[in-house]
């Protein structure tokens, strides 16, 4: 398996330079689409003065600070967003890639549960440490040592975030038990027509139907699915670094996530994107 024969040659096992640069091009895209959405739904008036955002800002940082991060709050909406365009495209891709960096790091001095800009910045840092993230539109293939480390820093974090993800359910009774599940989609099917932003989710009329209720069948459904998300999230891994085995872990990788996604479409965004697109990172 060529990531054992990497971390054994101390990253000198040549590699793809494309796995990255692809790679480069979805995490750009996806951060485009991330920062054009914050745009929307208050995102753009978040700090302006007088409101309860910029009041928080203020009992954190204190009034200096507070007034600085407003001013520089739109200007760097604007910012962060044409850079995340510039990496699509290639144009001074390592300057871009930082100014995205910066601009993602900004959400974590306002946002009460950043855990989608952690592990933009983390997949974000190990595409940095890459030497060759290509130029303009042009991918290219060849074999090079100057993306192993970030290749298989990549794959280190994917699989942390999976190990550790399957740890947390496999500790809780409620998931394990496919109460938790049943309990959300039940709560869902009750109030949906009630949310205020109901395109934030996407739960399948069918399934709201069949698997809305709390009966002991519909938890007895959960539970299986409980069952599979966690057998799913501990062999992804191994099962992408296996060539025989990737394009079946590839598949099912992308339905778990599109079930993710249906849960919280607009909150999994970032989570999604980024997690499918580590995947290039898994062939040599």
């Amino acid at each position: 398996m060529w990531f054992f024969d990497a971390l054994a040659s101390g990253f000198q096992y040549p590699t793809d330079p494309a796995r990255l640069q692809w790679f480069r091009v979805a995490f750009a895209t996806v951060l485009t689409a991330r920062f054009a959405l914050a745009l929307g739904q208050g995102g753009w008036d978040r700090l302006v003065p007088g409101s309860l955002s910029a009041h928080l800002a203020e009992q954190r940082f204190g009034p200096a600070r507070a007034r600085l991060l407003t001013t520089v709050y739109r200007p760097a909406l604007i910012v962060r967003t044409g850079a995340a365009v510039a990496l699509a495209l290639g144009l001074a891709p390592r300057l871009a890639l930082l100014a995205v960096l910066a601009g993602a790091a900004m959400e974590l001095l306002y946002l009460r549960s950043p855990n989608a800009v952690r592990y933009t910045l983390l997949t974000g840092t190990a595409l940095l440490l890459a030497q060759d993230l290509g130029h303009g539109l042009v991918i290219r293939h060849g074999s090079s040592t100057a993306n192993t480390w970030a290749q298989c820093l990549m794959i280190m974090i994917t699989t942390d975030i999976y190990w550790n993800s399957a740890w947390h359910k496999l500790r809780s009774p409620q998931f394990r038990s496919g109460l938790y599940l049943a309990q959300w989609i039940h709560t869902y099917t009750q109030v949906r027509e009630q949310l205020p932003y109901r395109r934030q989710y996407a739960v399948p009329g069918l399934v709201r139907r069949y698997a809305g209720g709390l009966t002991d069948r519909d938890v007895r459904l959960w539970r299986a699915v409980a069952a599979c998300v966690i057998a799913a999230e501990i062999a992804l891994p191994p099962a992408l670094l296996i060539e025989q085995t990737m394009p079946y872990a590839v598949v099912a990788g992308i339905a778990m996530h599109a079930a993710f996604t249906c849960l919280k479409a607009r909150q999994l965004i970032t989570f999604t994107g980024l997690t499918l697109a580590t995947y290039l990172a898994f062939a040599a």
